[in-house]
């Protein structure tokens, strides 16, 4: 590996939301950091776009630029037996588009002093001592720390010895879909999730600016006939006079990896780590969260590893890892109960649909008892 041309204090592959995020607070606080991304930006991002409102008032400055449209309501549908409305005085969900909104904060993170090399991919790490040599197609570079925040396949992962992936990850298609103006309007002005649109999973309908991203996730490794169910969907919908339709299949990592998020001055946040929620597959809200927390960590502890390897955990410990805990026992139960789910639902949905908008707020969180909550229910229904 030659020299390095270039030396930082924190590398950051990836600059997606967790990434970029990271960079802004680290460039702030005065470490020298660089963005390391693999395609030019701005770049198309395979995601629904749906950034929840806790995630948006943690923001440290304005993206109002990057957002397409912003809802105060939002709809859940369980076919035709139910359909449940929640609204609130601020926007549940505001639509971006990922390469807008992923540009957007890289802008603000470069005008603190961060520097980007997009279109670099990183081919190799070398450790040397206590800092890292990154080869990339480019050039090299030398860096303290190494942050992966490349997404639900990262490659630095690997590269840095995680070689077994032990995070859950679940199939999803994302449909960017284009209509005529008179169409658009038909189906502009309501955002909707569709319970049981995918077996043991939902469909959801976001409305951006011009177009609707549509998709359907189903919380099992593999589902059969995901494309054809999807176009099903759309179809439900009654969404008609398309004139065109981009296709995007992807993985999302729904639970955290259980074999650590630090090895070897390399941290994982976001995608990378495993850190979307397991019920809905949102995962900007948390990505922005963990990258933050890492950034504090890094700031507090002075590029130590040691001690900032302990404060990453005890920071995730705190709130983010109970949450996915809760959520992930109340997942497996949601999406493989069906029948006495929607029994559930009928009696306590709109109960449901409150709480779960105020999770999106972030003015509740996954309780670590919600499982048991959510049994004592199911016994007290079935035998009283």
């Amino acid at each position: 590996m030659t020299e390095p041309s270039l030396e930082f204090d924190v590398a950051i592959v990836g600059s997606g939301p967790s990434g970029a995020s990271a960079a802004l607070k680290l460039a702030k606080a005065g470490i020298s950091t660089v963005i390391i991304e693999k395609e030019r930006l701005p770049r198309y991002k395979v995601c629904g776009g749906g950034f929840v409102y806790r995630g948006l008032k943690d923001m440290s400055f304005d993206v109002s630029n990057a957002i397409e449209k912003q809802f105060y309501n939002i709809d859940i549908y369980l076919g035709s037996k139910m359909h449940l409305s929640t609204t609130r005085d601020k926007p549940i969900i505001s639509m971006v588009m990922r390469d807008d909104f992923d540009s957007l904060i890289v802008t603000k993170a470069k005008e603190y002093g961060v520097t980007l090399l997009d279109n670099t991919k990183v081919v190799a790490l070398e450790k040397k001592g206590n800092q890292y040599l990154i080869a990339t197609n480019n050039n090299s570079i030398k860096a303290k720390i190494i942050i992966a925040a490349d997404g639900a396949y990262s490659p630095v992962a690997k590269m840095a010895g995680w070689k077994t992936d032990t995070r859950a990850l679940i199939p999803a298609l994302e449909y960017e879909v284009y209509v005529t103006p008179e169409e658009y309007i038909k189906h502009c002005n309501s955002v909707r999730f569709d319970i049981d649109a995918i077996p043991a999973g939902y469909g959801w309908n976001f409305p951006k600016k011009n177009h609707f991203s549509i998709g359907v996730g189903c919380f099992k490794k593999t589902t059969k006939n995901i494309k054809k169910l999807c176009e099903n969907y759309i179809e439900f919908l009654g969404i008609e006079n398309i004139k065109s339709i981009e296709r995007h299949g992807f993985q999302i990592p729904i639970s955290p990896r259980t074999d650590g998020f630090v090895k070897n001055n390399v941290f994982l946040i976001g995608d990378a780590a495993g850190f979307a929620d397991s019920i809905t597959a949102e995962g900007i809200s948390n990505a922005i969260y963990s990258g933050n927390l890492l950034a504090d960590a890094i700031i507090e502890n002075q590029i130590d590893i040691a001690l900032i390897e302990s404060a990453y955990l005890k920071k995730l410990n705190i709130k983010l890892l109970p949450e996915l805990a809760s959520a992930a026992k109340l997942s497996k139960w949601f999406y493989g109960n069906k029948s006495i789910r929607n029994l559930l639902l009928q009696k306590y949905g709109e109960r449901f649909s409150e709480y779960f908008t105020d999770i999106f707020m972030g003015d509740q969180t996954y309780p670590t008892n919600i499982y048991e909550s959510v049994m004592n229910k199911i016994k007290k229904e079935i035998f009283n």
